[in-house]
């Protein structure tokens, strides 16, 4: 049962990275392929309906990783204290931007919030890519189950290690560059006009950067987490999930060249879906591996909740997701096409 919920979670964390992606891609993006008022305004349109609702699987991985893996829970709130803050912090700068820039009608006011609103969207992008990067690498656990990182120390993978070395850096502008191409691919397929060409531009340029960072941060990962390499090469079943990510990757750019603006954005979906299954099954069973001694590890085994209470949750769980995917599905249809 832990292994189904580990699953669930991943899936969830998934979900929010392609929903919300897209619209902290659109903030990224925002004071680039907007050149006027009006155009910054469609871009804010074309997310408007949905960006508040999309961060809802944030909370939802979030409520389940407390209440089916309660130690994990605890111990990576408690050692990753201080970039959690500094997200809370980016998103509700970029929440306030959002509702605050049309308030004031000034030279100085609407200026300022779109460059907060685009600012934020990028840090979070970046923040959340090294923070995946370092729950791939690993953290200093001890026999306590707890751990304490500073923001950084040298910069190095090696111990003593902090929030932010060179890799986690890596993983964090990987997925900047892949949030950009997947809002951009989002903007294509709610606008039209120069807006659309100018997105459609931008998310090619991403594609490019995606493209070598997957292929970097693919090597570089089997370096820095043996772990990885050794189970897919152990479990050849899992490379179904890098092979999505490669078709998606693929979909994306014949879809580009094609105008193709649903079947592009599909496949962005299913390159992140298949990027984070990835890592999912890379890593399992650990949920939080351990870069000190591979006995501190978090795994779904000693991280789960007990037995009983991960069956009742799941019986809860079902009628929950299925309430929320008629939500989700009521909006986005009733919301479809483009924004004028």
């Amino acid at each position: 049962m832990a292994t189904v919920w580990f699953w669930l979670v991943a899936v969830m964390i998934a979900l929010y990275v392609v929903f919300d992606g897209f619209d902290l891609g659109a903030g990224v993006i925002h004071l680039f392929v907007a050149r006027t008022d009006a155009e910054r305004q469609r871009v804010i349109r074309s997310i408007g309906p949905v960006w508040d609702g999309n961060e809802v699987w944030l909370l939802a991985a979030g409520g389940t990783l407390y209440f089916a893996f309660p130690v994990l829970y605890a111990s990576a709130f408690s050692g990753f204290y201080l970039p959690l803050t500094i997200v809370l912090w980016l998103l509700i700068l970029r929440g306030i931007a959002i509702e605050f820039r049309n308030h004031i009608e000034s030279p100085v006011w609407t200026p300022l919030w779109d460059g907060v609103f685009s600012g934020a969207s990028a840090l979070l992008v970046i923040f959340f890519g090294a923070a995946l990067g370092g729950v791939v690498r690993g953290v200093p656990l001890d026999a306590t189950g707890y751990f304490f990182e500073p923001l950084w120390t040298d910069l190095l993978t090696g111990s003593p290690t902090g929030i932010i070395d060179w890799y986690t850096i890596l993983v964090g502008l990987f997925a900047l560059f892949t949030l950009t191409m997947h809002g951009a691919l989002w903007v294509v397929m709610k606008t039209d006009g120069e807006l659309q060409a100018r997105s459609r531009g931008a998310a090619a340029l991403a594609w490019w950067g995606t493209a070598a960072l997957t292929a970097i941060v693919t090597l570089v990962t089997f370096r820095v987490q043996p772990h990885v390499a050794e189970r897919l090469s152990e479990n050849p079943a899992g490379l179904f999930f890098p092979a999505l990510a490669l078709a998606g990757l693929a979909i994306v750019h014949r879809s580009l060249a094609q105008q193709r603006e649903l079947r592009a954005f599909l496949g962005s979906c299913a390159f992140i879906v298949g990027m984070l299954t990835s890592v999912v099954f890379g890593l399992y069973p650990y949920v939080l591996p351990a870069n000190t001694d591979p006995a501190f590890a978090l795994t779904v085994h000693n991280a789960a909740a007990a037995e009983y209470g991960l069956m009742v949750g799941l019986v809860w769980w079902v009628p929950g997701m299925i309430l929320v995917t008629a939500y989700f599905t009521f909006v986005y249809r009733h919301f479809a096409g483009k924004v004028r």
